[in-house]
């Protein structure tokens, strides 16, 4: 018989203990690094391991140093751009944060509508009763300064990021107006600025005109509003305007489509990843709509407004006049994370009422009405110069609207030459500008404005639209 003394048995208890707790290390180990590969499926990529030693050999060898952070957040927007979908995006903090103020009902700021123009940050327009206004900020200030620091050089989007902040926050803008021998200095107190998307106007023969720029948080509500208004005033047509409408929120546009689109007609069908979900929309409307609509749309119309412009075509009888609409028939939802960055990823197509896909196709109008050629003419890109000598496209644009603008002769089309620059310097002192017979932004900016104010008085599709509504 052998005997264990008590040496031995604690020796053997602690081996047991050793070895007990060195299989559930082990074990744990196992099955934390399988539950890592389920809720982390990239971690059993192979080429996973080629970001690991990217990243690793970066931070610890690349010359200039590099931040965890930006590597992985440029990582992401790599990730979302090799899908080769515009409409995929990974957006960075303040980049996120303002596309999801875009959507908002309203957004923290002064007031100013800021334009760009010759390298200088101009005050386009201010909102009525906002921090700027009340100050005393004029359109047509140039901002030179935020909080002491100059501008010069910095990004539209800098600026903008500059200008709002969190509500009772403070911004100073160091202003240089006109001929002014001085800068002006203003003290601003950030405030909510509500964001308008809907406007409207009673036009003659009870047709109330009524415009959606952008399908936002409240826009449906603003939809209503405005609505109200107009049946009050008289109207008893509706010609609903929604060209260059660049999309939005699909539920604010639901919402509207619940007015308008008889109860229980189908306003849209959402179709997910291999058609493994649908979601039909039908109205769900309380009280009858018995006013006439017609619906302007142009090339710019998408996604959103094409839903609305569908879901009224087949199931509400509207008359839809203009041009083929955008055609972006799918559907994004985004997520915001705490550091303010957004995901935005394509995660459905979407169908007509009468189950057409509309993706790279549009919506075909039933009355197609094209506007004025010189509605064609874009406004040329920041930061243009042209005089004599100057030759190409932007040459041939400029002229284009010169002459529309009346002011010939223009030259031979293409080519910057003195009868060109005789006509530029006629245009110039006409509007009393500094006269220099070269183009830059502001003689740009303010060619623009004279043509937008031409293209309302001869608005051919919104003529169409009143016509057809009067026979109506």
């Amino acid at each position: 018989m052998k005997y264990f003394s008590n040496a031995d048995a604690k020796q053997r208890v602690t081996t047991l203990a050793i070895l007990g707790a060195l299989l559930f290390t082990i074990i744990g180990f196992i099955l934390g690094w399988l539950w890592m590969e389920v809720r982390y499926p990239m971690l059993k990529e192979p080429s996973f391991r080629n970001f690991t030693v990217s990243y690793n050999t970066i931070m610890d060898k690349y010359l200039n140093g590099a931040k965890s952070e930006d590597l992985i957040n440029g990582a992401s927007q790599g990730m979302l751009a090799s899908l080769g979908d515009p409409y995929s995006r990974y957006l960075i903090k303040d980049q996120g944060s303002a596309y999801t103020q875009g959507y908002e009902a309203e957004f923290s700021g002064v007031g100013i509508t800021l334009q760009e123009a010759d390298g200088k940050f101009l005050v386009a327009s201010l909102t009525e009763g906002a921090p700027a206004e009340r100050e005393g900020v004029h359109a047509g200030d140039e901002i030179v300064a935020v909080n002491g620091t100059s501008i010069v050089g910095e990004a539209y989007e800098d600026i903008i990021t500059l200008l709002r902040g969190d509500v009772g926050t403070k911004v100073k803008l160091t202003l240089q107006r006109g001929g002014a021998a001085k800068p002006i200095e203003v003290e601003l107190t950030r405030e909510s600025i509500a964001v308008h998307t809907v406007t409207s106007e009673m036009l003659s023969g009870g047709v109330g005109h009524v415009t959606i720029s952008k399908f936002a948080e409240k826009t449906d509500a603003e939809f209503k509003t405005e609505v109200e208004k107009l049946q009050k005033d008289g109207m008893t047509k509706l010609l609903l305007d929604l060209r260059s409408n660049p999309g939005g929120l699909l539920k604010s546009t639901i919402q509207i489509a619940n007015m308008l689109v008889p109860k229980d007609k189908v306003i849209l069908k959402v179709v997910y990843k291999n058609n493994s979900k649908t979601i039909t929309y039908k109205s769900k409307q309380e009280k009858p709509w018995t006013i006439p609509i017609v619906v302007l749309v142009n090339g710019q119309s998408a996604s959103a407004s094409e839903v609305l412009t569908a879901a009224l075509k087949e199931s509400a009888g509207a008359t839809v006049v203009g041009e083929k609409t955008f055609g972006k028939g799918i559907v994004q939802t985004f997520q915001q994370f705490k550091d303010k960055s957004v995901l935005s990823l394509t995660e459905a197509q979407w169908k007509t009422p009468g189950g057409t896909w509309i993706h790279k196709q549009g919506v075909t109008p039933d009355v197609t009405v094209a506007l004025p050629a010189f509605a064609s003419l874009s406004q040329l890109p920041f930061g243009t110069e042209l005089k004599v000598g100057s030759y190409g496209e932007n040459v041939k644009t400029l002229q284009l609207m010169l002459k529309e603008l009346g002011y010939t002769p223009v030259g031979d089309i293409g080519l910057f030459d003195a009868r060109t620059s005789d006509a530029l310097s006629r245009f110039q002192k006409d509007q009393k500008m500094t006269v220099t017979g070269a183009f830059n932004d502001m003689t740009g900016y303010r060619i623009i404005e004279l043509l937008s104010k031409k293209l309302k008085e001869e608005d051919t599709q919104l003529q169409k639209g009143i016509e057809i509504l009067a026979s109506k």
